[in-house]
């Protein structure tokens, strides 16, 4: 507890020296470990939808919330923004995913076997 609180307090005075013109830049200085399962319960989902809402694998989640890894920093980076403002992450997710009639016109270029159709069976299913 005691090494948290001297992070937040160096993470503290670096923010104000960079917001007084002192430093011209800063480095973000990540906890060394974060409580997914904690963040995952306060927004009440399961394991799959807290993956698939953030883009994150299952088999990460169950990892980090059993101790067996740890986040990597971009990892728990995105994790500290979902604990803060879960929403916002969404949105901002929801809108780089491609549009449904995208999505659609790309589907139809797809053959079942989920490669692209070649250009005889393209023009043969047009006919």
């Amino acid at each position: 507890m005691i090494k948290l609180f001297e992070e937040m307090a160096k993470g503290t005075a670096e923010a104000r020296a960079y917001m007084a013109g002192e430093r011209k830049g800063y480095k973000v200085t990540l906890p060394e470990s974060i409580d997914v399962r904690d963040i995952r319960n306060r927004l009440h989902f399961s394991q799959g939808r807290f993956a698939d809402a953030f883009g994150l694998s299952v088999d990460a989640v169950r990892h980090w919330e059993s101790g067996r890894r740890n986040p990597e920093a971009a990892a728990r980076a995105l994790l500290l923004v979902i604990a803060h403002d879960p929403q916002l992450v969404m949105r901002a997710l929801a809108q780089s995913q491609p549009s449904t009639s995208t999505a659609a016109r790309a589907s139809k270029r797809l053959g079942k076997n989920g490669r692209a159709k070649s250009a005889s069976s393209a023009t043969s299913a047009q006919d």
